[in-house]
């Protein structure tokens, strides 16, 4: 960059420096050069500028005042050019410039002003190329990185070999995908994730411990924020070089997160349709068996199946992620796939069903932990002998794991500890199932799609306030004399009035049938 010092090392421009005590000030960054004559040239300085001056004012201004001048405008520094006119210093101007911690410099008789200014232009030519040529080289090694699949961790060592800062990559779920220089702590990452979310993020976050932290954001393939480059260096402390460095790498991080995403989503379909196929039972158990293999699951051996879901809104996507993380820790090779309500996990095991037991115990807290979820509840499923026998365990995991969600009980059970109406929806085919809730239910959908009615959001508004009518008709916004006609309508489409228990029987299993379906 320009400074003093680079200038003074010029032996063509015959420059010395007077104020030596500002050492400091002296390898401060110029802005340009400023030639003014003026007794007052504070309005035309600006801050970071090096004032040039011959001294023309001398006999018409105290020096003092000159000076007042020049440092009140913020200037780099000050240049007095020796003319036969005035061929040695004034006697105070060096003790007023260094009062003012304002570097002196003397340039010699017959060395013009023009000349320091092409030594600047030079020089800023020079800077201007270093700064080119380190970006193109340091995007050629990013470039690299990624080609080579080192993410987000290679992009911050190829940052390491141009800065020492600590730096940190925050995604907005609040995961760390690298780090650098630094420990992060959970807090911390919690802290700079929450920033990202907030409209619009802010450009400098405070971590705990680390202070005031810049923010270089990363965008994803549709332009959202979708993770942070963070410098745990506060932004005024960062340099020109630094800037530009962390700004192009956050470039790079936005290409690494959108391919990223597509991973993601290729991933997320691809066990969603794996889903599907176990769920549709023997008939695709062939594609089952080759897609359990790509994860790298033993389909011809014993199978634990489980289904977690998390009491509070943490995404599943999350909850997915932290068994699959945890699986591995105990050298399980694992299935995990992310529902509507809860996420499912296949893993080989070949220690029995007690040892099964023991290792759920402590799997909703270490799950919960690694996912940053308050309570996490897991239905087992029975171990299945092979992946054409994992439909009915993965069903009765599934029921499970909503029952213990809407119970203050255990946060562990099988599908034989629990005892409710639900479990025996999950001993049945899904084909039955299906035909029974067209049966019950059937004539009051073609009534809605026909009619654009609600009368089966009505019933199942109806049975979730446990058949209060003026609570229902509350939560449904209606007078309860509508709320009976609609129920009278609903008795006549469906042959079943709900004031008769049996009828309210085969209405409640009906809708619970039919919320199970979508659920998938």
């Amino acid at each position: 960059m320009l400074t003093i010092s680079r200038l003074v090392a010029d032996p063509a421009l015959g420059l010395r420096v007077v104020t030596p005590e500002l050492g400091e000030r002296l390898g401060a960054e110029i802005r340009w050069l400023h030639t003014t004559e003026l007794p007052d040239p504070s309005p035309y300085v600006r801050s970071g500028e090096l004032v040039l001056t011959n001294g023309l004012w001398y006999p018409h201004v105290a020096a003092e005042r000159f000076i007042d001048a020049v440092a009140r405008a913020g200037a780099a520094g000050l240049v007095f050019g020796l003319t036969a006119q005035t061929p040695t210093l004034p006697a105070d101007l060096a003790s007023l410039c260094l009062a003012r911690g304002l570097p002196l410099v003397e340039l010699c008789i017959g060395v013009p002003f023009a000349a320091l200014t092409r030594a600047a232009a030079r020089i800023q030519n020079e800077v201007l190329q270093a700064e080119l040529t380190a970006t193109v080289r340091r995007g050629d090694a990013l470039a690299t990185a990624l080609s080579r699949g080192s993410g987000a961790a290679g992009v911050l060592e190829i940052l390491r070999g141009d800065t020492e800062l600590p730096l940190l990559v925050v995604d907005r779920r609040g995961r760390c995908l690298a780090a650098i220089g630094c420990e992060p702590e959970g807090e911390q990452i919690r802290l700079a994730a929450a920033a990202l979310n907030r409209t619009p993020p802010p450009l400098e976050v405070d971590l705990l411990g680390a202070g005031p932290s810049a923010l270089y954001l990363v965008e994803g393939a549709m332009g959202e924020i979708d993770a942070g480059l963070y410098c745990l260096e506060p932004a005024s402390a960062l340099t020109a070089a630094d800037r530009e460095a962390l700004d192009q790498a956050a470039r790079f991080l936005s290409l690494e997160v959108t391919k990223q995403q597509a991973v993601q989503a290729i991933e997320a379909r691809f066990a969603t349709e794996l889903l599907e196929m176990i769920l549709s039972g023997p008939a695709r158990a062939d594609e089952v068996s080759q897609r359990l293999r790509a994860y790298g699951v033993p389909p011809d051996g014993p199978l634990a199946v489980f289904a977690l879901a998390p009491g509070d809104p943490t995404p599943l996507d999350d909850v997915a992620d932290a068994a699959g993380a945890l699986f591995a820790t105990h050298g399980l090779p694992v299935f995990t796939a992310a529902g509507s309500r809860d996420v499912v996990a296949v893993c080989p095991w070949e220690r029995g069903a007690a040892e099964l037991s023991r290792f759920t115990e402590s799997l909703p807290a270490d799950v919960g932990r690694r996912a940053g979820a308050g309570r996490i509840v897991i239905g087992l499923g029975d171990i299945a002998s092979t992946a054409t026998e994992l439909r009915d365990p993965l069903v009765r995991a599934r029921e499970v794991c909503q029952v213990l969600r809407s119970q203050n009980g255990p946060d562990t059970a099988t599908f034989a500890d629990i005892a409710t109406h639900r479990m025996l929806l999950g001993l049945l085919d899904a084909d039955v199932l299906a035909r029974f809730a067209d049966q019950v239910l059937g004539a009051v959908r073609a009534h809605d799609a026909r009619a654009g009615a609600e009368l089966e959001h009505t019933l199942r508004v109806f049975l979730a306030n446990d058949g209060q009518w003026s609570v229902t008709a509350a939560a449904l916004h209606v007078h309860v004399n509508t709320l009976r006609n609609r129920m009278g309508r609903i008795a006549e489409l469906t042959g079943r009035d709900v004031n008769r228990l049996d009828d309210l029987v085969d209405l409640f299993l009906a809708v619970s049938t039919r919320e199970r379906s979508a659920r998938g």
